[in-house]
């Protein structure tokens, strides 16, 4: 029997990689607080809960993260909390379907591999993107940070997140540089209201279409390619089926209590396989200091988190962007599929990873009919 994923090691390294994904973690959960006003008691608390569970049934640093298409939304549009309840709902019902019957394996096994190296380029470059912005807030800081995680890429036996991450916190103070900006956050819990009609219909058609291509290809897909990349027959049990499952779950049960609608990711597991995590204590220490930070009273803990400078979230962010985008089947790929490749990563940052998909899918149906077509020729 195949063993499942790795025993808990206790170790600095795996501190270091539990750190990893705080790039994409903080910036986007304490955005979403602080733009729509959610109570962040019950946000803490969902992502504590998530990461705790996904620890323990996987066994190996699979990440949890807010769902990045809903996030974009709620950071430039807004939404009522009853809406985004509903959001998470729907969502988390479309994923247990698609894993319990077994559909999102069957389209896994029909995309062909120039594309998902395209799709892991393109997912990559965008997370670059944010980095860059995130590191603009204060780009002493963000440069200091980044040359020191450059540096210790010589000692990898060093916990790099977590050496980078005090730095970073250090020179904030020494700078004044910003951390994430909170407003009037409530460190209330409140349990949002039923939607209305109308916000129903919003949730729909900006919030749940543009969301389940992005989870489907990031958080389900190449999330369970990636962690078979890492860690080979230890990842047998991280298949499409059981990350779309554990997604709808976590978002069908802690939703409608107030939670921020999560699911896996690439970028995450990359994060945190980058830093130095390789069994499911990185994520089970996350998710311990998460819960013991949304339970510190007087909102004395969502004040901790957001006092970690911006721009040190996005060196280390910047750092996994570069662990997703450029592996090894990228660089194995064949020259002819170099073009189908290009399209995919442009069409995904321009747009997002599912028209990607679709896109490097036509490339690539282009360029096998073209390389049987010259071998016809030759032949003749």
């Amino acid at each position: 029997m195949r063993a499942r994923g790795e025993r808990f090691i206790f170790s600095l390294r795996e501190l270091s990689g539990a750190l990893g994904d705080l790039g994409t973690l903080l910036p986007l959960m304490l955005g979403a607080i602080a733009v729509v006003g959610l109570a962040p008691t019950p946000v803490l608390l969902g992502f504590a809960v998530f990461y705790i569970a996904t620890a323990v049934h996987y066994r190996l640093p699979i990440p949890v993260q807010p769902m990045k298409a809903v996030a974009a939304v709620l950071l430039t549009a807004g939404i009522a909390p009853a809406g985004l309840v509903a959001s998470g709902v729907m969502i988390g019902l479309v994923l247990l379907v698609l894993g319990l019957t077994g559909w999102i394996t069957r389209l896994a096994r029909i995309v062909p591999q120039s594309v998902l190296a395209g799709l892991q380029l393109g997912l990559g470059l965008a997370l670059a993107l944010v980095s860059v912005d995130l590191m603009a807030t204060a780009p002493d800081v963000a440069v200091l940070t980044l040359s020191l995680l450059l540096g210790l890429l010589l000692a990898p036996r060093y916990p790099a997140a977590l050496i980078a991450l005090v730095l970073a916190i250090v020179l904030a103070q020494l700078f004044n540089a910003p951390g994430m900006e909170l407003g009037s956050a409530s460190a209330t819990f409140s349990v949002p209201s039923l939607p209305t009609p109308a916000e129903l219909e919003r949730a729909v058609s900006q919030f749940v279409l543009p969301q389940l291509s992005l989870t489907l290809t990031n958080a389900v897909l190449l999330t369970a390619l990636i962690a078979g990349d890492y860690f080979g027959d230890r990842a047998a049990h991280v298949t499409p089926a059981r990350l779309s499952v554990t997604s709808g779950l976590a978002n069908l049960l802690l939703t409608p209590f107030g939670a921020l609608p999560m699911c896996h990711g690439a970028g995450g597991l990359a994060a945190h396989y980058r830093f130095g995590a390789r069994s499911g204590t990185a994520p089970f220490v996350l998710g311990l200091a998460l819960l013991f930070f949304a339970i510190l009273p007087g909102g004395l803990g969502l004040a901790t988190l957001a006092a970690i400078p911006a721009a040190g979230l996005g060196a280390l962010l910047l750092m996994a962007s570069g662990e997703l985008a450029f592996t090894k089947r990228l660089f194995d790929c064949k020259p002819s599929c170099w073009p189908v490749i290009a399209v995919t990563a442009g069409v995904t940052v321009w747009i997002d990873p599912f028209w990607g998909l679709l896109a490097g899918s036509f490339a690539e149906f282009i360029r096998y009919t073209a390389v049987r077509v010259l071998r016809r020729h030759v032949r003749n």
